[in-house]
């Protein structure tokens, strides 16, 4: 049995742990729990992760949890000085973006997505909608300033803080993005990687197999 488990359907922010599991070719077995009262908040999981919510992981007995805190951690146990930078600066630079995709855009693009695409055509709204594009707009013209300059974030090698920035947004690659190009054309780059690809097959499964009830029930405990 493989040492390390993620646990989260792939239709959460699972997807990041999946998508770097992946991309550093590791053994991992992988549990697909849903949210709420018969997943990650039900006595059993709870025993192992007490905060919960999705994804965390158990690598041999250390559990974490906080998606990108766990793309940083395996990045760096299996690919420091690859995949996760090997300098001070480097490791610094991939927090920095790590963080601003959590703090900028994260809630903006789960927003769209949810009232552009995932909710019932019925049921979304074009004020929460239009609002979380216009939200966006700032931090997206950053975003496509730092790659207009330069292939990845980094540098010209896709690390770890790619990972997490396009792991953040990949449901913007649904959007019109012909006001941030560079932005655009990074974000595609970054997602046709093979271990992008397996990861989003599997979010892309779960997805369509996920019930409006549960979309519903996804937008109402997250206020969006």
């Amino acid at each position: 049995m493989s040492q390390l488990r993620i646990y989260g359907i792939a239709r959460t922010r699972a997807f990041r742990a999946l998508w770097v599991a992946k991309e550093l070719g590791l053994d991992y077995e992988h549990l697909p729990i849903e949210i709420g009262a018969g997943g990650a908040r039900s006595t059993e999981f709870l025993a192992i992760n007490p905060n919960g919510r999705l994804p965390f992981i158990v690598d041999d007995d250390f559990v974490l949890f906080e998606s990108l805190a766990i793309t940083l951690y395996l990045a760096k146990k299996h690919s420091n000085g690859n995949l996760y930078p090997g300098t001070l600066e480097g490791e610094a630079a991939a927090w920095q973006w790590s963080f601003w995709a959590v703090t900028e855009v994260d809630r903006g693009v789960n927003i769209w997505s949810l009232h552009a695409v995932r909710l019932p055509p019925a049921e979304r709204n074009a004020i929460k909608r239009d609002e979380a594009l216009k939200v966006l707009v700032a931090p997206f013209r950053v975003l496509d300033a730092a790659v207009a300059k330069q292939k990845y974030l980094l540098g010209a090698n896709f690390t770890v803080a790619d990972l997490n920035v396009a792991a953040v947004i990949s449901r913007a690659i649904d959007m019109d993005l012909s006001a941030v190009p560079n932005l655009k054309a990074w974000l595609t780059l970054c997602l046709e990687r093979p271990a992008a690809k397996m990861a989003l097959a599997l979010k892309a499964k779960a997805d369509n197999e996920t019930p409006a009830e549960m979309t519903r029930h996804i937008a109402k405990i997250n206020r969006l």
